[in-house]
């Protein structure tokens, strides 16, 4: 394949760069608070056994650490600014500028791993004004190889024809992060540039300020037991106000997510639903408290994002945001999104029909509103569909299914996943350490990495409905000899009095999301730590592998192989798989429907300077079949658009699902024509895992389907594709352009 050739003749002709440059630690400079320590005797860098000593960690060596690697890149930078404005007899790309790159900044990027390592797994050892000190420190030495004028020119000016194709993609990144950071603007409009960053930055903080606030502001106790009745032990628990009552109460219900969430799904009082999602929709807006209010903040983040984009040359934010996505063209993006509106709408509304006759059969009346929805619909999954969430736990004890997902992944991948024991020094007792082998060739291991899977009230980072984490620790760089190592970092029930940790369904897909994302850090056969695993993976494909792993949770197969009862080891009934494939498929065209208007909103707003309530009333009655509420004014709280950095980019998530399910559905036709998932398996490492961002995804895709992506596939997955009559669009949004090869 052609990034396998590239990656081999390539490596040929580095030979004699890796012999020039052995393995450097950086540059060694005394700090006070420190002591004189020598990397080798650091316990940040990796010990004998290869693997960092977490057990000697301190915050204090973390911080003088990182502040002398990142004193080593600065100096290694400037330094190498200078070779390159010396010029000479001409510059070697790889020799006098990649290389030196990958080898000053790796000591760096794997001290930024161990320490984010340590604060998301032992926040108690890296607290979150410690951690924050060391990121900002280390993100700002990195960003000096960005907005280097030397580097620049010298990437500028390279023959790129003559380059392998990894080294090709790697000077596309540095062009094109340079030219983000706005190394091609004039001086004069370089500094309104940097005023208008500087303004957006604190517009952004205050926009997520104030919701932080108008969060904790609202509170409501219930003391009526009843009321709380079909809520699951575990939620009673987070709400309880006395933690040795939380069946009696009282209980306090906040705007916390989690919190929203699961009241509307089991509060059976629908006044006590509208009151809880009515606060909910208006926070931040001016129809509660005027000093939190964000439709100001919300409009000037706007501008400004519309400023910086006319300053770095781009029609407008969201033409800029293609620019680091698989989708590259906002056209097509369009036209997609309205081709599974075209299938989403005429579902939903089947749906909801049906929702509504099960809600009025029993005991509603009239019609229902959006805040009745999640309660039904769970209602309907568990009576009609019998989709116990809380029973199925007992089928999914956390050493099944970890053992057979490990098991999954050796017999789809050709890998051999094999805990070390010994000599692995880790943050806490519940840590384990396991070696990725290839199981065709060799005894070295491919790579390693750390499962942190129990929550831990004291010591862990902890959000209420938290997904978890998958930290890249070290990159894998041929040039530098890093091995790839990761740490998977969740906050499952930890196991109690003898009876082992017991995982929800959407726990499994959790860890089955995390650990696909693993893979693709593990496995990558780059040789640049900027190209590694999901380095420089375009956005809206970073999530792609993670559902990959997920979709196989509905292959039967799969799920009878990570299942069975704690106690009696009985395997899942069939009637249990069948709820479960039918939890998938349940309100999907709604589901979809909500994700479908978020994405479109996002790009509305970044594409036209509307008044963002006028966007909303645009667009709300081609996703929704219920009335826009008077004083709705939910995007006053989107905080990932406007105080994240998801603006112009909130659609990826849904892309990267479209594409993974694309992805799964070779595994499906695979399986359909026999027992052949290893080859759809083999064939998966061999492009998504093992090309990280050395080939950009479009490629990567075309590579293992021989075409480009589908929504087909995943209408197919939701259970909502059928044939239609005509080729119009929804209504507003635009057809589908064909994508250019």
């Amino acid at each position: 394949m052609a990034v396998s050739f590239c990656g081999k003749r390539l490596l040929l002709t580095r030979s004699s760069l890796l012999a020039a440059n052995p393995r450097r630690h950086g540059y060694i400079v005394l700090v006070p608070e420190i002591g004189e320590d020598l990397p080798e005797r650091n316990p940040l860098t990796k010990s004998e056994n290869g693997l960092p000593e977490f057990n000697s960690v301190t915050i204090e060596r973390c911080v003088g650490t990182i502040g002398q690697q990142a004193i080593g890149v600065e100096k290694g930078l400037k330094e190498l600014e200078a070779k390159l404005g010396a010029g000479g007899e001409g510059v070697d790309v790889i020799r006098d500028v990649l290389v030196p790159l990958e080898l000053t900044g790796a000591p760096l990027e794997t001290t930024w791993g161990v320490a984010k390592t340590l604060y998301l797994g032992n926040s108690s050892k890296m607290p979150t004004k410690s951690y924050m000190t060391i990121h900002e420190r280390a993100r700002n030495a990195r960003r000096g190889k960005f907005v280097s004028v030397p580097i620049y020119e010298a990437l500028k000016g390279a023959d790129v024809e003559k380059l392998g194709q990894e080294e090709k993609r790697l000077v596309s990144k540095y062009l094109l992060e340079s030219k983000l950071n706005g190394i091609e603007v004039d001086e004069r409009s370089k500094q309104e540039l940097r005023e208008v960053l500087e303004k957006l930055s604190q517009e952004r903080t205050k926009f997520h300020g104030k919701r932080e606030v108008a969060v904790k502001k609202f509170s409501h106790v219930i003391k009526d037991p009843a009321l709380m009745g079909e809520f699951p032990s575990g939620v009673l628990q987070a709400l309880a106000v006395d933690q040795s009552q939380v069946v009696k109460g009282p209980w306090k219900i906040t705007l916390q997510p989690f919190v929203v969430q699961n009241f509307l799904e089991y509060c059976p009082d629908r006044t006590q639903r509208w009151n809880l999602w009515q606060a909910d929709t208006r926070k931040c807006s001016n129809h509660t408290d005027k000093a939190l209010e964000n439709s100001t903040h919300l409009e000037v983040i706007r501008g400004l994002r519309k400023r910086q984009a006319k300053l770095l040359g781009y029609e407008s934010f969201a033409h800029m945001s293609m620019e680091t996505k698989m989708v590259e063209s906002i056209d097509y993006l369009r036209g997609t999104l309205s081709e599974l509106l075209q299938y989403a709408r005429p579902a939903l509304d089947n749906e909801l029909a049906s929702l509504e006759g099960f809600a009025n059969a029993n005991g509603f009346k009239g019609k229902l509103d959006i805040y009745d929805v999640p309660y039904w619909r769970r209602r309907q999954l568990t009576d009609v569909h019998h989709f116990d969430k809380e029973a199925l736990r007992e089928y999914f004890p956390m050493p099944k299914v970890q053992q057979g997902l490990f098991n999954l992944a050796e017999s789809l991948f050709d890998i051999k996943i094999v805990e070390r024991t010994s000599g692995v020094d880790t943050w806490h007792e519940d840590v384990k350490f396991y070696d990725i082998f290839d199981a065709k060739h060799g005894t070295e291991p491919l790579a390693g990495f750390y499962t942190d899977l129990y929550s831990r009230e004291e010591e862990k980072i902890s959000v209420a409905g938290n997904s978890g984490w998958m930290v890249g620790i070290v990159n894998k760089s041929v040039v530098a000899q890093e091995k790839p190592l990761a740490a998977l970092i969740c906050n499952f029930p930890a196991p109690l009095y003898g009876k082992p940790s017991l995982l929800s369904l959407d726990d499994v897909q959790i860890l089955f999301h995390k650990f696909g994302h693993a893979l693709q850090h593990l496995l990558t056969e780059t040789h640049y730590s900027e190209l590694a695993g999901l380095s420089n993976v375009e956005w809206d494909a970073v999530e792609v592998s993670g559902h990959v792993l997920t979709h196989l949770l509905q292959d039967p197969d799969v799920i009878r192989s990570i299942s069975s009862h704690y106690g009696t080891e009985q395997p899942l009934p069939e009637e249990c798989i069948l709820a479960i494939q039918k939890r998938h498929t349940h309100l999907a065209g709604y589901s979809l429907c909500r994700e479908l208007y978020h994405s479109n909103l996002d790009l509305e707003l970044h594409l036209t300077s509307d008044y963002w309530l006028d966007i909303v009333k645009k667009l709300y009655p081609l996703f929704h079949p219920f009335p826009l509420d008077k004083k709705d004014a939910h995007p006053c709280s989107m905080t990932p658009i406007f105080s994240g950095d998801w603006g112009a980019a909130y659609y990826s998530r849904l892309w990267s699902r479209l594409v993974a399910a694309d992805v799964y559905s070779a595994f499906a036709e695979a399986k359909s024509k026999g027992d052949a998932l290893p080859e759809a398996g083999r064939r998966f490492r061999s492009t998504f895992l093992a090309s990280g961002g050395g080939c950009h995804p479009a490629e990567v895709f075309r590579q293992f389907r021989g075409r480009d992506p589908s929504p087909k596939a995943l209408l197919q997955l939701l259970g909502i594709y059928k044939p239609i009559h005509g080729t119009g669009a929804a209504s507003g949004v635009g057809a589908a352009p064909k994508k250019e090869e």
